[in-house]
């Protein structure tokens, strides 16, 4: 149904989409003809090409399960909200209401007006009107949360990018709850006090989770001052002590059972799951097996062991990028390293590596099998609270647990820390030491050197 002609010129709204910017959206342009002349007015609007509906001349409201569907390529999270699409397509039809008035004042005024007046009138208008800094939606912590994720998301690891969506959902959340929307001059020392609160209280996050959240809010303000956007400076006050964890790392005696463990013959291990067991094949074991033991000697991540191929060995070393840092590391291969190798000759990738998820779980299953079951207590808080669990050590047995053991072990037999970080690519030490457990055998080697044996000193 055509719209309704109100005004004496005519108006039409275009989308330039030749004038697509770099996220993706185009701006809307206001045509206003008159008497055969034609002027254009930059509308102050950006749209998606595919939620303009060019012959309705307006945006239109796309749900969640539609857009991944038809544009999976795109962060749904960026696509405007029903109540956003509402109030562009308001923000367009006071547009119209705007030259409707421009038009009665100049006739009021007996003028016998032209296109360039409407539109000039209509500029002035517009400036006078422009919201202030403060007002821009630009300012919004969200917003430019959206528009950093998607610069950065080309360049920034998989594993980062889920990080900060997680953290902007977090904020989004608070929002509704506060029923009010965060600005950057907002998000100083207070609001990081009750965002905290809020990922103690309500989301029953642990400290641990909810301070990463706080740290991950803090980098993204740093990031906005960088830009040139004005922050409440009051947030590097705010500060969270870090709680020491539990390092999850193998014993020698516990790497050394997993790698000579035999895992020969047709037999299966059963996986007590819902709603019946599952059996994992000795050959499966064997392969995760082999898979976790090289990253136990090697320190590799578990992305780099993904990524493995024949191009990276380099006869007595492994040297390729490292995916999470983009950095080139060198790995000396060991004796262990290399019989692992040597028994997957003809495979394009040089280890049988599956996905991370199946992978813990027949790590998990291998581990208990192999009766690494020493009983660990872990210690988390909420708010002041203390929880105290105790789990068997295979439950906390994961593919990062091999990078600990590697770090671990490798001081326990000699190596000095800044040799291990070398090969694991830690640049400080700050990093590298929350890697490692310094074991009771270390600490008995270190004293022995240290202060000598008594009998031999007689």
């Amino acid at each position: 149904m055509a719209k309704k002609k109100i005004t004496t010129g005519t108006v039409r709204f275009n989308l330039r989409t030749d004038k697509t910017k770099k996220v993706g959206k185009a701006p809307i342009e206001l045509i206003y003809s008159l008497h055969g002349q034609r002027k254009y007015v930059n509308a102050g609007i950006d749209v998606y090409p595919f939620l303009w509906d060019s012959e309705a001349e307006s945006a239109y409201y796309m749900s969640k399960s539609d857009a991944k569907r038809a544009y999976p390529l795109y962060n749904y999270n960026l696509f405007p909200s029903m109540a956003e699409v509402a109030e562009l397509n308001d923000t367009i039809s006071g547009l119209l209401q705007e030259v409707k008035k421009v038009e009665d004042v100049l006739e009021a005024k007996g003028v016998k007006y032209t296109s360039h007046e409407v539109v000039n009138e209509l500029k002035n208008r517009k400036e006078r009107n422009k919201p202030t800094r403060k007002e821009d939606s630009k300012n919004y912590l969200i917003d430019f949360i959206d528009q950093y994720v998607h610069n950065v998301k080309a360049s920034r690891n998989p594993g980062t990018i889920k990080v900060y969506i997680t953290t902007r959902n977090h904020i989004a959340d608070y929002e509704k709850l506060k029923r009010t929307r965060i600005t950057l001059t907002d998000a100083g020392y207070g609001f990081l006090q009750a965002f905290y609160s809020y990922l103690i209280d309500v989301k029953q996050q642990i400290n641990v989770t909810a301070a990463k959240q706080i740290t991950t809010v803090k980098t993204f303000l740093s990031f906005a001052r960088k830009y040139g956007y004005k922050t409440n400076d009051t947030y590097h006050d705010y500060t969270i002590k870090r709680e020491t964890l539990e390092v999850i790392a193998l014993t020698n005696d516990e790497f050394e059972t997993l790698y000579h463990l035999d895992l020969s013959g047709d037999d299966k291990v059963t996986i007590e799951t819902e709603p019946k067991p599952r059996f994992i094949s000795y050959k499966a074991l064997a392969k995760v097996r082999d898979v976790f033991c090289f990253s136990c000697v090697t320190g590799l991540r578990y992305s780099d062991l993904s990524q493995l191929r024949k191009e990276h060995i380099k006869k007595d070393a492994i040297s390729l990028t490292v995916t999470k840092t983009k950095e080139p590391i060198e790995v000396p291969l060991t004796p262990y390293a290399m019989e692992i190798l040597s028994r997957y000759p003809h495979q394009i990738k040089s280890l049988p590596v599956i996905s991370s998820q199946k992978f813990n779980e027949y790590l998990k299953a291998l581990c208990k099998y192999a009766g690494i079951s020493e009983q660990i207590e872990i210690v988390r808080y909420k708010g002041a609270k203390r929880e105290a669990v105790i789990y068997p050590k295979y439950e906390l047995i994961s593919a990062h647990t091999g990078r600990k053991t590697f770090a671990t072990l490798s001081l326990e037999k000699g190596m000095n820390a800044e040799e291990v970080m070398a090969i694991t690519g830690h640049r400080s030490y700050a990093s590298f030491k929350r890697y490692v457990k310094i074991t009771q055998e270390r600490r008995k080697k270190v004293m022995l050197d240290a202060w000598g044996d008594l009998n031999k000193a007689q």
